[in-house]
C-alpha cells in the first residue's frame, strides 16, 4: 500500500493545542508548529482564507464573523492567541481606538471567552505598538484590566521582527496567564528589559498584576532585503524614481550596489518616494490604497530602476518559507502578509515563553 502525502502542512504534532482567532493567512500557527497545534482557527476575510486553507487545510477553519460564534460550541485548547484588527490603534490609522468598530472586535474575543465551558490557561494578543501608547494608554489599560478581571496575570511586550527578517515590523504581544498558575522564575524580571520600550515600562509601573516578561535577545540577523529578492523579475516602475527627494538620492549615491525600499508618501502636499538604503524593509501594509505598495530600487553603478516588491518578496519578509502557497492576485496575497504576524517572531515567542508556561501551568 502507498501511502499519500497530504498536499497539506501538517501542524497537528505538537503537545500542545491553541485556538487562532483573527487567523489571517495562518503564519501564528505556522511559527508554532510543533509547540501548539491549532484545533479550531476563524476569520472572516475569504482572501485570507483561501491562503489558510491552500496550506493547511478546512478541517479545523472558520470562515465567518467573529460576532457570530458562540464559545460554548469551540473545543478547549490550552490557549488561545487573537491578534485582533490594529486599524483603530495604528497611527497610519483612525486611532478611533479600542472600543471603535474593527480594533473593537478584541471585546468579541473576549465575550466568546467567557462563553467557553473551560477557559485556556494561556492567552495571546497581537496588535500594533498603538495599542501601548495611543490614549496615554488607555487603550491598552481598559484590556489589561478586561484581563485581571476575568482571573488573569498579563504583561505586554514588543518584539520587532527585523530581529529575524529584513523587515522593520514592531508588534506588542501580550501574554496572559491564569493567576493561579505558577511561571517558571526565568520569565520573569523585575523590571523592564529590551522587550519593553516606553509605554511598556510606564505601564508595567502602573498596572495590577503586571508580568515583566524576560528573555535573552535573540542572535544577530544576518539577511538583509537583497537576500530576499527575485533577481528574475523585471523592473516596470522607473517612473516613480522622479518622486525620490534629493536627501534620499544623496544616500542611493552613497553606494555603488544598494537594495533600497520606499513607499509613496504625500509630504506638503507633494507626492514623494522616501527610500531607506540600511538593508531593512518598511513594514508591509495591506495595499488598501496606491501609497501602501512597498518599491523595490536596485542601483548598480550607474543604474537605478524601480519595481513593486512581489508577493513572494513580502512572503520572504515574513520569514515564511518558498513552498508556502499564495493563490489569489497580487493584492490578496500582499494582503496575507501585510495583515500577518511574521513567522519567526510567533516562534520565538512560542519557543522562549509559551512552551515553558503550558509545561509549567498542565505539567507542574
Amino acid at each position: 500500500m502507498t501511502l499519500v502525502k497530504s498536499k497539506y502542512i501538517d501542524l497537528s504534532a505538537a503537545p500542545w493545542t491553541m485556538h487562532e482567532f483573527f487567523a489571517g493567512s495562518g503564519l501564528v500557527g505556522y511559527g508554532l508548529k510543533g509547540m501548539f497545534a491549532p484545533i479550531w482557527a476563524n476569520d472572516i476575510s475569504e482572501q485570507k482564507a483561501a491562503v489558510y486553507t491552500a496550506n493547511f487545510g478546512d478541517k479545523h477553519f472558520l470562515l465567518d464573523d467573529i460576532k457570530n460564534i458562540n464559545g460554548a460550541e469551540i473545543p478547549y485548547a490550552n490557549m488561545s492567541w487573537a491578534s485582533f484588527p490594529c486599524q483603530d490603534l495604528s497611527l497610519a490609522g483612525s486611532l478611533g481606538g479600542i472600543h471603535a468598530s474593527r480594533s473593537g472586535l478584541v471585546w468579541e474575543w473576549l465575550r466568546i471567552l467567557d462563553e467557553m465551558i473551560e477557559q485556556p490557561k494561556i492567552l495571546v494578543l497581537e496588535n500594533v505598538t498603538g495599542l501601548l501608547s495611543t490614549n496615554n494608554g488607555e487603550n491598552y489599560s481598559v484590556l489589561h484590566h478586561a484581563l485581571t478581571e476575568r482571573n488573569y496575570k498579563c504583561g505586554a511586550i514588543v518584539i520587532n521582527a527585523s530581529h529575524f527578517v529584513p523587515q522593520s515590523r514592531p508588534r506588542v504581544f501580550i501574554i496572559a496567564v491564569k493567576k493561579d498558575c505558577e511561571i517558571p522564575n526565568d520569565l520573569i524580571g523585575t523590571g523592564p528589559c529590551w522587550l519593553h520600550n516606553k509605554a511598556a515600562t510606564e505601564l508595567g509601573a502602573r498596572l495590577p498584576d503586571w508580568i515583566w516578561w524576560n528573555a535573552d535577545k535573540p542572535p544577530h540577523r544576518h539577511q538583509t532585503v537583497k537576500d530576499i529578492v527575485e533577481e528574475s523579475v523585471s523592473f516596470d516602475k522607473d517612473d516613480v524614481l522622479k518622486l525620490v527627494p534629493e536627501r534620499h538620492k544623496e544616500k542611493l549615491d552613497e553606494h555603488e550596489i544598494v537594495y533600497a525600499t520606499g513607499y509613496r508618501r504625500t509630504r506638503h502636499g507633494e507626492q514623494q518616494l522616501e527610500l531607506r538604503c540600511d538593508g531593512i524593509a518598511g513594514c508591509l501594509r495591506t495595499p488598501e490604497g496606491g501609497s501602501s505598495k512597498q518599491y523595490l530600487v536596485v542601483k548598480k553603478g550607474e543604474s537605478t530602476h524601480a519595481r513593486l516588491l512581489t508577493v513572494r518578496e513580502a512572503a520572504r519578509l515574513m520569514g515564511v518559507p518558498d513552498t508556502f502557497r499564495l493563490p489569489g492576485s497580487y493584492n490578496d496575497g500582499y494582503k496575507a502578509m501585510g495583515d500577518a504576524v511574521a513567522m519567526p517572531v510567533a516562534q520565538f515567542i512560542g519557543e522562549r515563553f509559551l512552551t515553558k508556561i503550558a509545561e509549567a501551568v498542565y505539567n507542574g
